[in-house]
């Protein structure tokens, strides 16, 4: 009889270090939105920077479609040649270094990121 509040008691502490280990993991709570907070925006290139690219990939011959202002398959691929000529770190998206290696300008809003 004198084990039975021994045992109860360990129960509680093991019930209550289970649930304290499990939301220490958790992904929700404050510590998940403040480390997606800590990403910051997305750099994404305007329609009229991607066709400017393109005619800039289409001249130098690494890329032969059509100006649409979409990153579509052969203009990443495009890129990926043209950022692996210039010295530039390979990614097949039009980034901000890419974007000023090729003399397009960016906008206001891309300039502060």
């Amino acid at each position: 009889m004198k084990k039975l509040p021994l045992v109860i008691l360990s129960l509680i502490l093991l019930c209550g270090v289970t649930t304290i280990a499990q939301n220490s993991n958790s992904t929700t709570g404050p510590s998940a939105s403040a480390n997606k907070s800590k990403r910051g925006p997305i750099f994404r290139a305007t329609a009229e920077q991607v066709k400017l690219a393109q005619a800039l990939l289409k001249q130098r011959n690494f890329y032969s479609g059509e100006q649409t202002g979409k990153l579509s398959t052969e203009t990443r691929a495009g890129l990926k040649e043209y950022q692996k000529a210039e010295g530039l770190k390979v990614t097949g998206t039009l980034n901000k270094t890419t974007l000023l290696k090729m003399g397009i300008e960016l906008t206001d809003k891309q300039k502060t990121m």
